[in-house]
């Protein structure tokens, strides 16, 4: 039987994709906001495709923020940006 593959909702694009596709950002316990590149951070967590163009999408929806229920700093937006064009460059 074949193991169960867990499933993440992307918040740009709101597609259902596997959940190691996805890079997470998790709202720590303290409240920080940051990248979780291992997927075993504690906190609230949100789960992005790795493109540039869902990003864009999910900070103007404010998808991210609405699911982590804190304003997002624009040094994460950024930072997020950079990851996404060095692992797609």
């Amino acid at each position: 039987m074949q193991k169960k593959i867990p499933q993440r909702q992307c918040m740009g694009c709101r597609e259902r994709k596997a959940k190691k596709e996805l890079l997470r950002v998790v709202r720590g316990t303290d409240g920080v906001v940051s990248l979780d590149f291992g997927g075993k951070l504690n906190g609230r967590g949100a789960y992005i495709c790795p493109d540039p163009e869902c990003l864009k999408k999910a900070q103007k929806a404010k998808s991210l923020e609405r699911s982590l229920e804190v304003p997002i700093p624009q040094e994460v937006y950024d930072r997020l940006l950079r990851e996404m064009e060095a692992a797609n460059g």
